[in-house]
């Protein structure tokens, strides 16, 4: 049996707050496996803009740049809530999910991206939230990258580290490196860091 949306009724849905993000508050049945209709569930539903992450990778120099930036959900359940990730940022206007990663990386790390390979897109918690995440690699440039970035307007202070690559999977490995993006793209290099390596060729 194969499903639909037009197998989902909305009974109500009904904004319960609206900030930076947003929360309705829905009223939904849902047509069963074994057949007929399920009860109305009261659901909350966390709105959010898709996202994009970039995994910038230097395959001359074999190594990865990474950001490291406070994060309040890592508040209560981390003695680190500084956590390393990708360079990442929301469709909040008509741009495209590349041209949102290539302005990502100039502002959060001062990077210009090279190409950009793409992943997986993926819901990264669909069970409360419509978020869509585009993931990429992006090939660059490492040499002379590092340093504090961010935009002051919008309170980011994004500290950015050069990893060798074998030393980014030891800290994935270790736990230090423990957000689903990051994991995900981390994983997707190694598996295809020869094809890229060599797809680069001689460094410009």
């Amino acid at each position: 049996m194969s499903f639909t949306r037009d197998d989902v009724d909305i009974i109500s849905r009904e904004t319960g707050f609206k900030g930076f993000y947003r929360l309705d508050v829905l009223n939904l049945r849902h047509r069963l496996f074994n057949g007929g209709w399920g009860p109305v569930l009261r659901r909350e539903l966390f709105v959010r803009h898709d996202a994009v992450c970039v995994l910038p990778y230097d395959p001359w120099l074999d190594q990865v740049v990474l950001i490291e930036q406070v994060r309040i959900g890592a508040l209560e359940k981390s003695d680190n809530p500084w956590m390393l990730e990708l360079v990442a940022g929301l469709i909040d206007t008509d741009e495209s999910p590349e041209e949102v990663a290539h302005r990502e990386a100039d502002e959060e790390a001062g990077l210009t991206l090279r190409s950009l390979h793409p992943i997986i897109r993926y819901y990264p918690s669909p069970g409360g939230s419509d978020e869509f995440v585009h993931l990429y690699c992006a090939l660059v440039d490492s040499r002379g990258v590092g340093g504090i970035h961010g935009l002051a307007e919008e309170g980011e202070d994004i500290r950015v580290s050069l990893w060798p690559r074998e030393q980014a999977m030891q800290a994935l490995h270790s736990g230090r490196i423990d957000n689903a993006a990051s994991i995900i793209a981390l994983q997707w290099l190694q598996l295809n860091v020869d094809a890229l390596r060599a797809d680069a060729g001689a460094q410009p």
